[in-house]
């Protein structure tokens, strides 16, 4: 079968038109044909070995891509989690990690809705907690991920959503999908946490979903620092760290605020939270966007184009998706 893969350790993947094709082990698996699968950040470091959960693997030449859309024996349409790597022609998927799509959802914007519904979803549900009425600050919300967070937050009964970004053209996009505050990154220090200690006075943050991390956090957590009385209380969730891995804390801060410290992403997640992901928060996902109240940008490349595309830099929010 045609396929993208990893054929030494750090390298990046090859197009090859001959390899093996995955075989089903047992009936918890199930063999797709694939149509669709996106290309995420989590790909690329778990190809080249980098990524947290692929630290004591043991390599061999592999198939790249976590999930993807396809075509089951039975021709149901079904979006899937690969036991696989699924930027392939075949791939096997688990029967319980899969979602039946709606008709109306083309396999582009399906391949790529998932992981940024499961990087924003999963983070204001479960992590965060978020309440009807209380108001969400996204940090990073220029990426992709970001621009779902948003709108998922709106949808989620957020009463206020501020958005942070450097991508001045997609920080103005946000305001079409949700966001009521947008604050530009590029400013410099002072004016940006003036601008947010002014919201925060105005109407507390309850929720922060950070994909940025970094310097851009230690700004967001000197603007909520208390003075000393009583502080509102902020959920503040790390889902990534774009700008930098770490950060540098005071512990006055801490102790000077009211704030819970948290994060989201593998290894964080619950089975039961993960049961709730493909059962019901993916499927009412994949409706919205079925009916166009949910957005997602696509980037789309064939197959064959594997080894151009891989290391593309999208400008905008945009997702490389590979279509089969």
């Amino acid at each position: 079968m045609k396929a993208a893969v990893v054929l030494k350790k750090g390298e990046m993947p090859k197009y090859v038109a001959n390899f093996a094709e995955p075989i089903v082990q047992n009936e918890n698996e199930l063999l797709i044909s694939v149509k669709a699968s996106a290309v995420k950040n989590l790909d690329r470091m778990q190809a080249s070995g980098k990524h947290y959960s692929t630290q004591d693997e043991v390599f061999a030449a592999k198939v790249v891509g976590g999930d993807g859309v396809g075509v089951l024996v039975d021709g149901t349409r079904v979006y899937g989690i690969g036991v696989s790597g699924m930027i392939a022609e075949k791939a096997v998927v688990e029967k319980k990690r899969t979602v039946r799509l709606p008709e109306n959802i083309d396999d582009a914007t399906a391949a790529a809705l998932p992981n940024a519904v499961m990087g924003s979803a999963l983070a204001l549900r479960f992590r965060a907690g978020l309440q009807k009425g209380e108001t969400v600050l996204i940090n990073g919300a220029t990426g992709v991920t970001g621009k779902i967070a948003v709108q998922i937050a709106k949808h989620y009964g957020a009463k206020k959503v501020i958005a942070t970004g450097r991508n001045e053209q997609s920080l103005n996009e946000l305001l079409s999908l949700g966001a009521d505050e947008i604050i530009s990154l590029k400013q410099d220090d002072e004016a940006f946490i003036t601008r947010l200690k002014t919201l925060q006075q105005q109407n507390p943050i309850d929720v922060v979903i950070d994909y940025l991390w970094g310097k851009s956090a230690e700004l967001i957590l000197s603007a909520l620092k208390g003075n000393g009385g009583f502080s509102h209380h902020t959920r503040y969730v790390t889902v990534g760290g774009m700008m930098s891995d770490s950060i540098t804390l005071s512990s006055s801060i801490l102790r000077s605020t009211d704030i819970q410290l948290s994060g989201s992403g593998l290894g964080t997640w619950r089975p039961e939270e993960i049961k709730l992901l493909i059962t019901e928060i993916l499927p009412e996902m994949f409706q919205l966007a079925a009916d166009g109240k949910l957005e997602i940008e696509t980037v789309n490349i064939p197959l064959k184009n594997i080894e151009n595309a891989w290391e593309m830099n999208i400008d905008g929010g945009k997702r490389l998706v590979v279509l089969i």
